[in-house]
């Protein structure tokens, strides 16, 4: 399973995938070559059909990839999860898989392009295609997915039902919406089985979609109006997750502030319930927010975030530091109710950590709105700061403006990251002793990656039995990014987890019974393989015999 990062970073017998009813609804089937082009069909262009290793359902191998945010990392990870749980191998190699399962992010032209590339790339290996997330969700017509199959943002727990359609030859759309006594839910349910990339780290998706609708944005094309879980199921994951051995959770969402305004509840009552139930030492993320909505609980996320067991740590995207741009993008909030969510965090949460985002170069920004940003961030010197050049999306009506030269959006976007580049936000912390938490590796291969209260990151030495484990560092070395420590020779590793974590790639949340009938399964096309290989075995031993019969008469006439 593999992912591509972005701008950001328990369950009952009768929800395992393998027993789902056969009997509902199933989805209208179309043939693929009806729908392909002459270009798009793999036979006619010299590329050999992929046979499967197996014909017995749920025994192929499946390569996953994604691209986006935490919210689409966790759908992957829901797939992953049940078409694991029904039997098929979830592989890293791509051209050694029967399937490919393509998530989407549709937030800018780049990551969409990436995705095109690879069905592309995946057509013309021969490969069975199905794609997913909010490219397909948000524009089901584009050519360039004629014939293939889609699986929804909010029908992630059918894709056992798509990819084995697929499988077939067969295209299958789900794009259809969950719906409880007739209001949009969150989605699929959070109870389902998944495969955790990193089993430390549980993701859980506490609504969807979005209360507003952004003049440049398509994410809401896709993801729709606002829908959130019950507060209840998302504690049942959570203390799951734990059982399971994770050690921290992410909450992710397209907008968490919004939380539970369309069921009536709030952010802040989930965030309680949810701190009762963390395990002394385990960590809670809470990810991004829009300013409108968080202003309403500020106090009561700071108190939140007073607690040791929940990371100080908001991203709350300002985008512009000019309030005409900010109503032309239809942000809903001036720069003023912004720096109040800043000044009155950083007041009552001393050395919090809040990141923000920037779009440089939308079209009505002029070279006065362009300061005004500057100002707002050289004023806040903010530790994380995401940059970005405004990307029109098709379908907003953002698109429809007149864009401002490229030249002159990458010459504020270099200009806003000089900005960036003039300070260092960690040199005050050199020499500080610091508790942290190691959950995985570092791309040099040679640290592990660690956070402390602030999620800010600390590199600390990659020795064994680390991993999992509050460790007490000295900060050693600071860098733009990061940290490094030393560890302390007085202070011995201890792991928060109230369990051994899950091994890599196995399935969370299955009872028993279903992992049973998943190696039953496995074995099945262990010994598929194995007839199947006597029987070549033994056609070729009779082929040899009737040869040396032939030969003996020929030998005699």
């Amino acid at each position: 399973m593999e992912l591509m990062g972005d701008i950001e970073d328990l369950i009952q017998e009768e929800n395992v995938p393998s027993t789902r009813l056969r009997n509902s609804i199933m989805p209208r089937v179309r043939k693929r070559k009806a729908a392909l082009t002459k270009e798009q069909r793999p036979e006619e262009n010299g590329v050999h059909k992929v046979e499967c290793d197996s014909i017995i359902p749920g025994t192929q191998k499946v390569y996953l990839k994604t691209w986006g945010c935490a919210h689409n990392s966790s759908d992957s990870e829901y797939m992953a999860g049940q078409l694991a749980a029904y039997g098929y191998n979830i592989v890293d190699d791509k051209l050694a898989a029967d399937v490919w399962v393509l998530n989407s992010c549709t937030v800018k032209n780049p990551a969409e392009d990436h995705f095109r590339n690879e069905i592309k790339a995946g057509r013309e290996s021969g490969k069975k295609v199905v794609v997913a997330g909010c490219v397909p969700q948000g524009a089901p017509r584009s050519e360039f997915l004629a014939g293939l199959s889609v699986i929804g943002v909010q029908q992630i727990d059918r894709v056992v039902e798509v990819v084995e359609e697929a499988l077939k030859g067969n295209s299958v759309r789900l794009l259809g919406k969950k719906k409880v006594e007739g209001k949009k839910a969150g989605g699929a349910s959070l109870l389902l089985p998944k495969v955790r990339r990193n089993p430390l780290i549980e993701i859980i998706s506490i609504n969807t979609g979005c209360l507003n609708q952004c003049s440049y944005c398509k994410t809401k094309h896709a993801r729709g109006e606002l829908g959130s879980y019950p507060i209840e199921e998302i504690v049942t994951r959570a203390q799951q997750s734990f059982s399971e051995g994770v050690c921290e959770i992410w909450l992710t969402s397209e907008d968490t502030g919004a939380y539970g305004r369309d069921i009536g509840v709030t952010l802040p009552e989930l965030l309680w319930q949810l701190v009762e139930v963390i395990p002394e030492g385990c960590r809670l993320r809470l990810g991004m927010t829009n300013p409108p909505y968080i202003l309403d609980h500020l106090e009561e996320i700071a108190k939140i975030m007073q607690d040791h067991r929940v990371y100080a740590f908001l991203h709350v995207p300002v985008q512009s530091g000019s309030d005409g741009v900010l109503g032309e993008m239809k942000r809903e909030y001036t720069v003023a109710e912004f720096c109040r969510v800043v000044d009155t965090l950083r007041d009552r949460v001393p050395g919090i950590t809040i990141a923000t985002d920037i779009i440089c170069g939308f079209p009505t920004e002029t070279e006065e709105d362009f300061q005004e940003t500057l100002n707002l961030c050289a004023k806040y010197k903010f530790p994380s700061l995401f940059i970005n050049q405004f990307y029109p999306r098709p379908g907003t009506p953002a698109a429809k403006m007149q864009r401002i030269p490229t030249k002159e959006v990458k010459n504020r976007s270099r200009r806003l990251t000089d900005i960036f580049q003039s300070y260092c936000p960690y040199d005050h912390k050199l020499g500080e002793r610091q508790e942290v938490l190691v959950t995985e590796e570092a791309h040099d291969r040679s640290h592990w990656v660690a956070h402390n209260k602030f999620y800010e990151q600390v590199l600390v030495p990659k020795e064994e039995n680390l991993l999992g484990k509050i460790v007490e560092v000295e900060i050693i070395e600071t860098g733009k990014h990061y940290m490094k420590g030393k560890l302390s020779q007085t202070h011995t590793p201890s792991s928060p987890s109230l369990s051994t974590p899950l091994p890599q790639g196995e399935v969370s949340g299955l009872p028993p019974a279903a992992l049973t009938k998943t190696q039953t399964k496995k074995d099945f096309a262990k010994q598929e393989r194995y007839i199947i290989l006597s029987f070549v075995l033994l056609i070729s031993a009779l082929l040899a015999k009737l040869a040396w019969v032939c030969l003996n008469m020929l030998n005699q006439i």
